[in-house]
């Protein structure tokens, strides 16, 4: 949602999880990795990765979650890297990653925005999103940084709950990042 409101301001917005949803289905190399790893029965009939097979691999097993990591990180941060060549016209860029710290792609950032909201809310949404159940959504945050390390690590926070506004939040970021000599950076929002 908050990279939703940045957009709005004209900011573009790299979207982690969905590009590497994109280049587990479009970059061979990636698949090829997957498939040299886990076999093919990680494979779909179409001859894609079967997302599901893989979560279920990998989200009880932390060995082969690095694995997984290890293919896709370097693929996500070689696009975003591309990406952010093509946003010449803009005073800044964001990239959304919800395991920024984890993949280390917080070293590419020049500040960092956490956005934290309460554990419940999270798990409600990551369940209607991905339509996973409480028990798979709390294995995959078992992963991640807590939200008090994140916040030790970050220039900004955003607080997403009922009793906090986001949109004034972002403004407020939004016009600190464009103050006087301020422009060209990226932003992260974890």
């Amino acid at each position: 949602m908050a990279c939703k409101v940045f957009e709005s301001l004209g900011v573009p917005v790299y979207y982690s999880d969905v590009e590497s949803k994109r280049l587990l289905d479009e970059d061979e190399e990636v698949k090829r990795k997957i498939v040299r790893h886990f076999g093919k029965e990680v494979l779909n009939e179409e001859g894609r990765v079967d997302r599901k097979k893989m979560a279920a691999l990998v989200f009880t097993n932390k060995k082969e979650l690095e694995v997984l990591n290890k293919i896709m990180h370097p693929a996500v941060e070689r696009d975003f890297v591309e990406w952010v060549r093509r946003q010449k016209r803009c005073k800044y860029v964001m990239k959304e990653a919800a395991i920024l710290f984890e993949s280390g792609a917080n070293k590419l950032m020049d500040e960092v925005i956490v956005v934290t909201a309460p554990v419940n809310v999270r798990i409600e949404r990551v369940m209607k999103r991905d339509r996973l159940t409480k028990e798979e959504v709390k294995e995959r945050m078992k992963n991640q940084w807590t939200d008090g390390l994140k916040i030790y690590h970050s220039e900004y926070v955003i607080k997403n709950g009922k009793d906090r506004l986001m949109i004034p939040q972002v403004m407020k970021i939004h016009k600190k990042v464009l103050g006087p000599g301020k422009g060209n950076k990226q932003r992260a929002a974890k």
